[in-house]
């Protein structure tokens, strides 16, 4: 069965960029534009991981993060924080907020599928 991602990402090119790249390994990918979004798709689609940006629109990322976290139905859904808040402190900070990983903008499109491939034991 193909693993569906659940990309949380205002930024049109940032969310393009990993349409190519996960949907190119074959996930299926679900899009949101802001914290908001990204929780309600959270619990109506139950994806196998969230790729979370941390500086939204409506709700941030790590406000959305502790939401899916605190939601019996969608607490096992591993959280992943692709940021471009890359400064001391700010893994600590997503990690806090319940993420599972982080990544920083800019990525190396190997190094985050190589991670999204560990979280959901692709190879």
């Amino acid at each position: 069965m193909t693993k569906r991602i659940l990309v949380v990402e205002d930024t049109e090119d940032n969310r393009r960029i990993l349409r190519d790249l996960l949907t190119c390994a074959g996930y299926a990918l679900i899009e949101a534009t802001d914290g908001g979004a990204g929780v309600r798709l959270a619990r109506q689609e139950i994806p196998d991981l969230v790729l979370m940006d941390i500086q939204l629109p409506v709700m941030d990322g790590y406000e959305a993060t502790r939401h899916i976290k605190a939601d019996p139905a969608t607490r096992h859904i591993p959280v992943v924080a692709v940021t471009s808040y890359a400064l001391s402190g700010d893994e600590d900070k997503a990690l806090a907020a319940g993420c599972d990983g982080y990544v920083a903008k800019p990525f190396s499109p190997r190094k985050i599928l190589g991670l999204v491939r560990q979280i959901l034991q692709d190879g």
